[in-house]
């Protein structure tokens, strides 16, 4: 026979491991899920900003003439004509080199080295391709 006093006992565990598991998924998509509101943006005016950018041209040339915008000067003597040259100009101001390909490798170093020792770190070494 069935005793009615007896209390029935429920078993949770099976209930709180799905709901842990979902959880889990639940933190794992919601990061990735992204959601895009189609927008309309303004219309602005049709001219063109015009920008005076600033930069500074170094051309090396194969006899080791370096050409500082338009400027001649000794390679031996780049160094303290750059930092007269740079002097009161903002140093986020992009710095080209140009070198010709039969110069020494150690040529080319010491304008780049002097150009990052005047805190010049906007530098591109230009190729031509």
């Amino acid at each position: 026979m069935y005793d009615f006093n007896q209390k029935p006992d429920l078993n949770i565990t099976p209930l709180v491991d799905i709901m842990l598991v979902l959880l889990a998924i639940l933190m794992v998509t919601a990061p990735v899920i992204e959601f895009e509101e189609p927008i309309t943006l303004p219309t602005g005016s049709r001219s063109q900003q015009t920008q005076d950018v600033q930069k500074i041209d170094i051309i090396i040339t194969k006899d080791r003439i370096v050409t500082l915008n338009k400027n001649k000067v000794e390679i031996g003597n780049f160094a303290d004509s750059f930092l007269q040259f740079v002097n009161g100009k903002d140093q986020n101001t992009p710095v080209y080199i140009r070198a010709d390909k039969s110069l020494k490798y150690d040529d080319i170093i010491f304008v780049l080295k002097s150009v990052k020792e005047a805190g010049f770190f906007k530098v591109a070494l230009v190729t031509d391709g």
